[in-house]
């Protein structure tokens, strides 16, 4: 295991009737500003326990941050909140809706254009933010990340800033959510802990049987979701998994990918594609290219999780992929690129993206434009 710091400082707060604890988490006297996506928290009855749980406060509200948060509307959200001199940001919503706001609680503090604040990739001079998740997903609630977008340009970038203050998850919200966003985030939940934990075998018990825990839960609860999206318990299990498998508590001490994200993040940026729709498909591809590299991992992955254990090693490792595959297309997810209508003229456009930016992705650093394109083919 290598050597570590870690420190998570959100403050989760979890149930249901929880989002009432907001007069309480955010300081008296703050000017607040809160940010919102499309309005679907006016039609779940998430609105109307904000603003009652905050009576009596000053607040203003930012509406349309979109999926795959773009810098131009953060923009807009940035010069609202310097209009009215805020100084805590509430962000209610999904990943989506927390990015943005990580970047606009660093905007607001920056003498220029927030777009080199993402171009720079980190910054912690920021207003202090708190969350209420409608959407488990990202693991945003309780990180450090963010991805941020540029329509004009058809970019799309990892931004890093401070942690939120604090987190309220409240499972009931989630009941009305559409079948595809469960299963992007379903797909979301499951490689992020894949991308922490499909690495190189031997490098702590403790992170390994974590993680497979972790990735057993998506596999157990997601056929019962899509069955009942109004089970309490069930939710709550979604959504509490989302979270552990971004904040930190499973990378400890071990060597991380990352690859398949950043290839699916071009995806999105070119094709507007859902992140977790991406994530279900590049990482089949990423598991074919990279198979004798990823080799010990593939199978104790397969032997432990899936419960492969007859068969050679090239027998388990091929059907380890094919239940992987299958996992995600049981979500409902495509699982080819050719399903999405995507081929080599995308291709190219990653593979001169990766070029041009010297990335060099993977546990390994050898995922460069190269290897991303084998993937991508891989994938088709």
């Amino acid at each position: 295991m290598h050597n570590f710091i870690f420190q998570n400082p959100t403050k989760l707060v979890f149930g249901k009737g929880m989002i009432s604890e907001l007069g309480e988490l955010i300081p008296a006297g703050k000017r607040i500003m809160i940010t919102f996506g499309g309005g679907s928290v006016r039609r779940n009855g998430v609105y109307d326990e904000v603003t009652k749980a905050l009576a009596g406060r000053e607040w203003v509200e930012f509406w349309g941050i979109e999926p795959n948060p773009s810098i131009e509307t953060l923009r807009e959200a940035i010069a609202l909140g310097r209009k009215h001199e805020v100084d805590f940001l509430l962000a209610v919503g999904g990943g989506s809706v927390i990015d943005g706001t990580k970047l606009i609680s660093a905007g607001l503090r920056y003498d220029g254009d927030a777009w080199e604040l993402v171009r720079k990739g980190a910054w912690f001079d920021t207003l202090p933010l708190g969350t209420v998740l409608t959407l488990p997903a990202t693991g945003s609630e309780m990180n450090s990340g963010a991805v941020i977008s540029r329509r004009e340009t058809k970019e799309k970038y990892p931004f890093y800033s401070n942690y939120p203050r604090f987190s309220v998850l409240d499972p009931e919200k989630t009941f009305t959510l559409p079948e595809h966003q469960i299963a992007a985030g379903l797909s979301d939940t499951f490689v992020h802990v894949m991308e922490q934990y499909l690495t190189t075998t031997g490098q702590s018990r403790v992170m390994d049987r974590w993680a497979e825990g972790l990735l057993q839960t998506v596999i157990e609860i997601a056929p019962k979701i899509r069955a009942d999206r109004h089970d309490y318990d069930l939710m709550a299990d979604f959504m509490l998994t989302a979270t552990m498998a971004l904040n930190g508590f499973i990378a400890l001490g071990v060597a991380q990918d990352w690859a398949t994200h950043m290839i699916g993040h071009e995806l999105t940026a070119l094709h507007g594609l859902t992140h977790g729709a991406t994530l279900a498909i590049v990482f089949n591809g990423t598991l074919r290219v990279l198979r004798d590299q990823k080799r010990d991992k593939i199978l104790q992955y397969g032997a432990r999780v899936w419960g492969i254990a007859e068969g050679s090693e090239e027998e388990r490792i091929d059907r380890t992929i094919a239940r992987t595959e299958e996992f995600f297309r049981s979500l409902g997810l495509s699982t080819r690129l050719s399903e999405e209508g995507i081929g080599e003229e995308t291709i190219a456009e990653i593979e001169r993206r990766f070029d041009a930016s010297g990335a060099a992705f993977g546990e390994a650093k050898n995922v460069t434009g190269a290897v991303a394109r084998r993937i991508l083919e891989a994938s088709l």
